[in-house]
């Protein structure tokens, strides 16, 4: 089975632990954990199957969209046998004007 390796960039690691930290304040401790665990998991399997997701190349050339659990949306991009988790959005954030106005150079960077 073909492997990538897995990178998330410092706006992913930032969302990341932002929803951790709303998750721990509003569900406790134990929740905001599991559910960033689970989610840090759900990435870790993009770098076995990375095509199953959508590809949105309307907003960026190269990049994808998953979901997670009906809440949140990883937006990376697979590139030299790379996965680079590029952002993270949560509960109803606009990931499409996010993404839609960063630059062509940002998502081959990755």
């Amino acid at each position: 089975m073909k492997r990538y390796h897995l990178v998330f960039t410092p706006e992913a690691v930032d969302q990341l632990i932002s929803i951790e930290r709303f998750l721990t304040e509003h569900a406790g401790p134990a929740t905001g954990q599991r559910f960033a665990d689970e989610l840090v998991r759900f990435c870790e399997s993009l770098q076995y199957f990375p095509d199953r997701c959508v590809h949105r190349d309307d907003l960026r050339p190269g990049l994808r969209i998953a979901t997670f659990k009906k809440r949140v949306v990883i937006a990376f991009a697979v590139r030299n046998k790379t996965v680079s988790i590029v952002r993270i959005f949560y509960a109803g954030q606009n990931y499409e004007t996010a993404l839609g106005s960063g630059t062509k150079q940002e998502t081959e960077e990755t």
